[in-house]
């Protein structure tokens, strides 16, 4: 550096929020007013699992100063009040995508996105004692029912997730909260396995017998695998029927089942007896029709020398007595 001259000054570079993607004034190409953040619209009832949901969403998206209120809107002389408006705008309109159309117009006036919220709040929002109380009703009296095991189990799982956010986390250093977590996964393991239908019985005898009990997700692992297998052996007893019919196909649900010969595919005897097969005993009277130039030629005839005619032709011992007795 030359005697006396000047050092150069630092270069300052200020980046523009609107393109600074860790800013939230920032918005992708991909956003914009009608997307749906949350798959599940609030209704009123469901608020805390929708603000949980729209609360992960929001900050994913770098958006949850504009509801929480740590995100004031600039004076109007500043340069970023322009793009505090088209983001609370932005946000205003995702808020109101996910929520009911009978909660959302009542909202459609508030002009930011952290009033909306709050109206949400104090109007959806239950204290801790009656929601704790409805919870753990709501987990007493859960069981399985019509339910698939999937089904139920996503149900029972959801209310413990929601009613872990209101139970305080003890905090140690002594080893006793892996106890103390342990003993909550076996109560919950034996809430499930409670509410499970007779039908399981065998399998949640044979899991509360196993030493030291298996987490939840391995006993839901073992209650799935039994379904599985069942639902196997009904789709082959059910899918595949016998190639051989062995009753009327015309027969009425609650009748005694009728004998069915697959020779001549008539009911009333089985081919062992069959006369067309067979030929027709000696002095036999039903009816018969004879081949033209052929006469009935006995019991050992074959069956191109007659045809048998009647459904109702003997099929038993007795009826061959009866049969030749007659003659």
């Amino acid at each position: 550096m030359a005697k006396g001259q000047q050092p150069p000054k630092p270069t300052t570079t200020t980046t523009n929020p609107v393109e600074d993607t860790n800013s939230p004034y920032y918005l992708h190409n991909a956003d914009h007013p009608g997307l749906v953040l949350v798959t599940h619209l609030l209704t009123g009832t469901n608020y805390h699992t929708w603000n949980r949901a729209m609360s992960m969403a929001l900050t994913a998206k770098n958006k949850y100063q504009f509801v929480d209120g740590s995100l004031p809107q600039p004076d109007s002389d500043d340069l970023l009040s322009s793009f505090w408006i088209r983001c609370n705008s932005m946000v205003t309109s995702w808020l109101l995508n996910s929520i009911a159309r009978e909660i959302a117009d009542s909202l459609l006036y508030i002009p930011t996105a952290a009033g909306i919220w709050m109206d949400l709040k104090e109007r959806f929002q239950q204290g801790n004692g009656p929601r704790i109380f409805q919870l753990k009703s709501q987990i007493t009296t859960l069981t399985q029912g019509a339910l698939d095991v999937n089904t139920y189990y996503t149900r029972l799982k959801t209310l413990w997730d929601e009613l872990k956010e209101f139970e305080p986390m003890p905090s140690c250093t002594c080893g006793g909260l892996k106890a103390w977590t342990l003993y909550r996964e076996h109560e919950r393991s034996l809430q499930f396995l409670m509410g499970l239908n007779d039908s399981f019985s065998s399998t949640r005898a044979q899991i509360l017998l196993m030493e030291p009990l298996p987490s939840l997700g391995r006993v839901f692992s073992l209650v799935v695998q039994e379904e599985r297998q069942r639902n196997i052996h009904s789709h082959h007893s059910v899918g595949y029927p016998s190639s051989v019919p062995t009753v009327n196909a015309t027969q009425m649900p609650g009748k005694p089942r009728r004998p069915f010969c697959t020779h001549c595919s008539m009911t009333g005897h089985t081919i062992e007896k069959c006369f067309h097969l067979h030929g027709y005993p000696p002095g036999f009277k039903g009816r018969m029709k004879n081949n033209p130039g052929q006469g009935n030629t006995g019991f050992n005839s074959g069956h191109n020398s007659t045809a048998y005619v009647s459904a109702d032709a003997p099929s038993t011992a007795s009826h061959f007595r009866h049969a030749f007795s007659s003659t």
